[in-house]
């Protein structure tokens, strides 16, 4: 056993502790340390008199827990909240997004997006999010300058964007900005395909072999809607998630962002590949896309990550409410109100998707020697009294409002609900001068 350290950096005294790890664990009168911006030890309180800490917290009615991870989105399209709702995918995408990017996206608007991203995303409790859009060394650039955590898997696509011109040219400028953030210890560089409709298979066999080469994480949109996958069997004679197992790119690495039109030969395939899923309810429903049968997932041993989408189709980034409609979407679907406990969703905000990731030995439960990364969400308000069950005030009660601190690596980055490193006011200037732009109302 691992001598107790005298002196710490970060000493926390929270009423109650939800660790993850053990499922569905709440420890009370209990305390952590953080060293080095790693947690050192977590303690009853009773034992941490001769410990000196350079700072400490006494967060009584808090709980503490692990950041949450954001585990799919396109932090940049904050800018695109609210621009064309109530509308189904594809006339959404294809009339309304896509023409709207074509005009105004830039590293200009990348930055000042994903720092609006961040910011939402920090006072609700994320610590770390995926990111896939366009001029993905922008995002990585902010996300770095705000000590956020985050995945980029930077986007391919078959056609010209802003950021690139083909196939070729995307994983050229993707595998470039690879290298550069290669020794990054917020950043982690990926490979996007958007989907199998907008990427042709020879260029999605490129990228299983060159993400088995490098041993690299690939996010993908699959099994988006009925009508994508019936496209698929009529084009190709096989279901989208079929051919990327032929392609060789259904693996231990790979994250299937939507899947909502999946049957039980598909669970069983993501089963045996070990393939992850990140589950976007709230998108999904706004766009009436389907929903994942999560609870058939889970059971069939397939691990499942929450993401939020982008702020275009959701309209938020909340991990909050994503966790409550994921749990209460689950129990309606599957007409069995005892599926997806508040234990099981708040594992798919956490460990679900650090494992999605790859990062499930750095984050996504409090356990000596991982990184801090973890949010203090105070429980003693209206909303969440009486207090009979800390993980069911947390999953069905909480809108994310509640979170007064969030530590990256040890790092304050919300403190008292008051950012750091943050200047909101000029933020908010850059933002009303991209909604001028979009809606023509500039001078």
């Amino acid at each position: 056993m691992t001598a107790l350290p005298d002196t710490v950096d970060t000493l926390i005294h929270p009423g109650w502790i939800v660790p993850v790890v053990p499922a569905g664990a709440v420890l009370t009168g209990h305390s952590l340390a953080i060293s080095g911006g790693r947690i050192v030890a977590i303690l009853p309180r009773s034992e941490t008199a001769h410990i000196v800490a350079r700072e400490v917290f006494e967060l009584a009615d808090h709980a503490l827990l692990p950041g949450l991870v954001n585990a799919h989105g396109h932090a940049a399209m904050c800018l695109l909240r609210g621009y064309a709702d109530d509308l189904a995918l594809a006339p959404w995408l294809e009339q309304h997004i896509w023409p709207a990017e074509g005009r105004h996206v830039s590293d200009a608007f990348v930055s000042d997006g994903v720092e609006l991203a961040i910011a939402e995303m920090l006072r609700a409790g994320t610590t770390t999010f995926s990111d896939m859009y366009f001029f993905p060394d922008a995002c990585a650039r902010i996300a770095q300058a705000r000590g956020m955590r985050c995945q980029i898997t930077f986007p391919i696509l078959d056609f010209p964007t802003p950021w690139a011109r083909d196939a070729d040219e995307y994983i050229s400028k993707g595998l470039a900005l690879r290298d550069t953030l290669k020794h990054s210890e917020l950043v982690t560089l990926g490979f996007g395909p958007h989907a199998p409709y907008t990427v042709s298979q020879p260029t999605l066999a490129r990228v299983a072999t060159l993400a088995a080469e490098l041993d690299a994480p690939v996010q993908i949109h699959l099994h988006e809607t009925r009508g994508e996958v019936l496209q698929a069997v009529e084009a190709n004679g096989e279901r989208p998630l079929d051919t990327l197992h032929r392609l060789g790119l259904l693996g231990p690495r790979t994250q299937c962002v939507h899947m909502t039109d999946i049957g039980d030969q598909d669970i069983a395939l993501l089963a045996e590949t070990g393939a992850h899923v990140v589950h976007c309810p709230q998108s999904n429903m706004k766009l009436a896309s389907g929903s994942c049968p999560v609870h058939k997932l889970l059971a069939a041993g397939v691990n499942v990550a929450l993401g939020s989408d982008s702020a275009a189709s959701n309209n938020d980034l909340n991990l909050f409410g994503e966790m409550q409609t994921a749990a209460l979407l689950a129990k309606l679907n599957s007409g069995d109100a005892s599926v997806l406990p508040a234990a099981e969703a708040l594992t798919m905000a956490t460990l679900g998707g650090a494992r999605a990731l790859g990062l499930e030995e750095q984050i996504g439960s409090l356990e000596p020697g991982k990184l801090a990364d973890m949010i203090a969400v105070d429980l003693g308000g209206p909303e969440t009294q009486p207090l009979y069950n800390a993980l069911s005030q947390l999953v069905y009660a909480c809108n994310g409002s509640q979170v007064t601190h969030s530590w990256i690596g040890g790092e304050l980055r919300l403190r008292e609900r008051q950012l750091t490193g943050f200047d909101l006011d000029a933020l908010s200037q850059r933002i009303g001068h991209w909604q001028q732009r979009m809606t023509g109302t500039s001078a």
